[in-house]
């Protein structure tokens, strides 16, 4: 077992201790040690009753984090031990311990992945709950305590799969901040002496090797894996930079005033070329992603429908674009995952009208004409709803099964649009 580590100053909180913020933010922190004066260790909160605190308390907060997948054509396998988490807090065991973080001066930085659901209200969390329910609650709580001992506030870098993370998160806090009757001079010290980053995170973290056995010379029961790609795209002032060097790292962190774009690069490319090329596979009866790399038909199909329709919608310098979308293939012929295409099936016509039809559209717009492959991809959706195994609500299966591919169409409540006027198009494809 690894235990040992270097002591740093506690510089951030760590709202989570699950697979993704040690493979993804711990990670990337272990890398801004190494590379740079940051000097700078974590504090992780337990944001709900049961986690993996202990665990990770058993062996000083180190663990083992692994990258795997290909890497200019060869796989590749990347190991790194991470040391940078200094100790763990549980509020729910644990409340003096947490609100203390309060009185840290270093603490700077507040990190988190509550899930998509963390960064919510509930209208029953009260000031003097130890701790009250919600996560958005628990920071407020701190915030106000550091308020009232005069300190700086935080940085906060939520990576929680939701739009506008960063904003929401600060909305929330601001709403408690009135139902508490915190004051107004309070609010305005979380509006001014706070940043609240909207951000967005890429990297699939396969967590700990269940199925397969891993020798690294010595016991490690957090041992995390991940994807070797890694995107990290934050949504903020360069003054940030002064006080952690992203831009030493030669990571793939990006600071911008604008984050849509990046959002929509990724959804267009990376969760567009997985839902146009699903049903079409799933008809085909291909298992997984990687096997559809394989399949030298269902490839040409990928390539055409991000390379020649979809990267043309998008308003990013062409040549960034080409090479998220070879990364992206890259990803998707990773030969340490098992990517499931049924998995990727859930919810494909709700998929389709956010992941593909907005460059579908977009490329009629742009180019006057019909763009073929995205075509032929939502053809098969609606042949796979009618012929093959879809997972959906029941309402949306029935009716894509019984209705007509006109009245598919016409659906307003799938599409936000009436889209009959690609029936012409649509129906030399649907078998």
């Amino acid at each position: 077992m690894i235990k040992n580590k270097t002591v740093r100053p506690v510089k951030a909180i760590q709202f989570g201790e699950g697979g993704f913020l040690r493979g993804f933010v711990d990670w990337i922190l272990q890398i801004i040690n190494e590379k740079t004066a940051f000097n700078g260790s974590v504090t992780v909160v337990q944001p709900i009753p049961q986690g993996m605190c202990d665990r990770l308390e058993e062996q000083n907060c180190v663990y083992t984090h692994i990258m795997r997948g290909m890497q200019n054509g060869k796989p590749t396998v990347d190991t790194k031990v991470v040391d940078v988490i200094n100790n763990t807090v549980k509020p729910y065991d644990q409340w003096e311990e947490y609100i203390k973080l309060a009185e840290n001066k270093d603490i700077r930085f507040v990190f988190s992945n509550t899930t998509e659901s963390g960064i919510s209200y509930d209208k029953d969390d009260r000031l003097q709950d130890t701790p009250p329910k919600s996560f958005p609650a628990k920071v407020t709580v701190l915030l106000y305590k550091r308020y009232q001992l005069g300190l700086k506030g935080f940085i906060f870098l939520p990576c929680e799969l939701i739009d506008k993370n960063g904003e929401t998160l600060k909305k929330i806090v601001l709403q408690y901040a009135k139902d508490w009757n915190l004051g107004s001079d309070f609010e305005n010290w979380v509006k001014k002496e706070n940043i609240f980053c909207n951000t967005l995170v890429d990297r699939i973290v396969t967590g700990y090797p269940r199925d397969e056995k891993i020798d690294l010379g010595y016991e490690d029961n957090m041992l995390n894996t991940s994807e070797l790609f890694h995107l990290w795209v934050i949504e903020g002032a360069n003054d940030i930079l002064k006080e952690i060097p992203f831009d030493k790292t030669g990571l793939n962190i990006i600071l911008t005033d604008n984050l849509d774009m990046y959002r929509t690069r990724k959804v267009r490319i990376l969760n567009g070329a997985h839902t146009s090329m699903i049903p079409y596979a799933m008809l085909c009866g291909i298992e997984t992603v990687k096997d559809c790399m394989e399949d030298e038909k269902m490839l040409s199909f990928v390539k055409k429908c991000v390379f020649d329709e979809i990267i043309p919608t998008i308003d990013l310098p062409k040549e960034e674009l080409v090479d998220y979308a070879n990364n992206v293939l890259e990803r998707f012929n990773n030969p340490y995952i098992k990517h499931l295409c049924a998995s990727i099936s859930l919810n494909s016509v709700s998929k389709f009208k956010v992941r593909v039809l907005p460059s579908l559209l977009e490329y009629i717009k742009r180019m006057d004409k019909m763009p073929e492959n995205l075509i032929f991809s939502l053809a098969k959706l609606i042949e796979f709803y009618k012929k093959g195994t879809p997972n959906d609500a029941q309402d949306v299966i029935d009716f894509m099964k019984e209705k007509s591919v006109k009245e598919i169409l016409a659906n307003k409540n799938f599409w936000d649009t009436d889209l009959t006027f690609l029936y012409d198009e649509v129906i030399k494809y649907v078998d």
